[in-house]
């Protein structure tokens, strides 16, 4: 029942008492537009019927306490005695619909504040995990700057006060080393490089500042070995024979390696190729190039080409190319021109580095491809390129050879084989191979952190036989190994990292 209507009941309930009380005329009166109430007839008239109309006046009329209640109240008596009242209510009703829309508000408000409410749980719950994050981020802050090597400063003056010094300590070791000065000049022209390298750092700002430490140490220690062993009565160090010429008696020694840079797109790029390209009318303006494999180690898709070598130190001035046919990472660049075992397939492809587009597609006869005959720890290198003085060569495998190595000499403009030889060394059991001069050389995994320059075969002679050269490593995998004929040095790209070596030749008697 709605509360206005309870107060109303209770009201006339209260009248018909009154009523009941003043000289007994009859039944509660009942409400204008209510028809009963419980317990009372609302037909019924007064019960006296002998009582005259001035008794029912005087019985009315004394029913002053009752007038005093309502401000509109009358009454009259019919031809048949019978008393009959009216009343009017004052308009002061509850007002229920008010009410009504309070509670629905009331609700609304309710609701919408439990829904804030579990938000601000959440951002409390949020802010603690944040709290913990800044907590974290500040100790590793504060390890970077404890450590010896400041992040946020690039002290370039002290880089230069460091190499002035041992440029000082390169012209003593001129005057006062005996016999033959290579090694010392060799450390002059590094260092030279160095000099200009900190140059354009320091303009460009560039985050390469622990790579040029790095470098700085091992020209120190370098430097420090040529101080102890001027004294010494070491042998005398021939000269390297003239860049693009043959006039040696083949490798014999291999430099520990110099660590470039690692590759432009990072360490999820562990597999892929890089060099310098040799064109013999241009020997000395060959540019450099890098070409990552993607994160599969099969395909190669994008690489860059770098003029200078310190454009590739500092990232600048590179042109980023992109195919999308090349497959494995025994990829050769030889007068500028790029040549790669075609995606899928046993074919070789040239492209032109200019124009980026495919020159000449040849098919390599009887190779083995798709990962049949790679090398040991490298996928997909079935077909391996090689550039030495003599030209481009391909290494690979058959059926027919049962996976030993094959050499082939190609014309490089129309990839059309010119010589074929057999070798007795089982290509899945070395992890590269190089060509010098017409010789190929065989490496394997020693360990982590060496290889071994174990096998050769020479297509001058047909002779083939064993080495034992060290070959010292970064990282544990080599993916590819080439060589440039003009500063005779070995580009090996091992698990993302760009490193080169320094061959030593025997030196024919004169």
């Amino acid at each position: 029942m709605r509360p206005g209507l309870s107060f109303l009941l209770a009201l006339l309930f209260f009248l018909g008492q009154a009523a009941g009380d003043v000289g007994d005329v009859g039944p509660p009166i009942p409400s204008p537009g209510f028809s009963s109430f419980p317990g009372v007839d609302s037909s019924s008239s007064f019960s006296s019927s002998s009582r005259s109309g001035s008794s029912s006046s005087r019985s009315l009329g004394s029913g002053g306490s009752v007038s005093q209640l309502f401000s509109n109240f009358t009454g009259s008596v019919d031809d048949r005695g019978t008393c009959q009242c009216s009343v009017s209510l004052p308009d002061t009703t509850f007002p229920v619909d008010r009410v009504e829309r309070l509670e629905f508000t009331a609700h609304v408000l309710s609701q919408k504040f439990e829904k804030e409410l579990s938000k601000v749980r959440e951002y409390v719950q949020l802010i603690s995990v944040y709290e913990k994050k800044l907590l974290n981020l500040t100790v590793r802050i504060d390890i970077m700057e404890k450590d010896t090597i400041s992040y946020t400063e690039l002290d370039f003056e002290l880089i230069k006060v460091e190499v002035k010094e041992m440029e000082k300590l390169v012209i003593q070791l001129k005057e006062s080393f005996g016999g033959s000065s290579e090694i010392v000049d060799q450390l002059e022209v590094e260092i030279r490089n160095m000099t200009l390298l900190v140059e354009k750092l320091e303009t460009l700002d560039k985050n390469n500042v622990l790579a040029i430490r790095r470098e700085i140490v091992a020209l120190k220690t370098k430097l420090k070995e040529c101080e102890a062993s001027k004294d010494q009565n070491t042998p005398v160090v021939h000269p390297p024979p003239t860049p693009g010429s043959c006039g040696h008696g083949g490798v014999v020694n291999i430099s520990k390696p110099s660590v470039v840079q690692l590759n432009w797109r990072g360490f999820s790029y562990p597999y892929g190729a890089w060099g310098r390209d040799y064109s013999p009318q241009h020997p000395n303006k060959g540019l450099y190039w890098v070409a990552p494999l993607n994160t599969d180690g099969r395909l190669l898709e994008y690489y860059r080409l770098y003029n200078t070598l310190d454009d590739l130190l500092l990232y600048i001035n590179a042109r980023e190319l992109r195919i999308t046919y090349g497959q494995g990472s025994g990829t050769a660049v030889y007068n500028n021109n790029m040549y790669v075992n075609m995606y899928n397939t046993g074919n070789i492809a040239r492209v032109n580095l200019t124009t980026n587009t495919i020159a000449v597609t040849q098919t390599l006869p009887n190779a083995a491809y798709n990962n049949r005959f790679s090398y040991a720890n490298v996928a997909w290198q079935d077909i391996d390129f090689a550039v030495d003085e003599n030209g481009l060569w391909v290494i690979y495998s058959t059926e027919a050879s049962t996976g030993n190595m094959v050499i082939s000499k190609l014309n490089d403009t129309t990839l059309q084989v010119l010589n074929t030889w057999y070798t007795k060394q089982y290509k899945p059991s070395a992890s590269n191979a190089f060509m010098v001069c017409g010789v190929l050389y065989a490496t394997r995994t020693m360990n982590t952190r060496t290889e071994e320059i174990f096998y050769y075969y020479d297509t001058n002679t047909g002779k083939e036989g064993k080495l034992d050269i060290v070959m010292h490593k970064m990282r544990e995998k080599v993916q590819s190994i080439n060589y440039n004929p003009f500063d005779q040095k070995l580009y090996v790209y091992n698990d993302g990292y760009l490193l080169n070596y320094d061959l030593s030749f025997l030196q024919k008697p004169q």
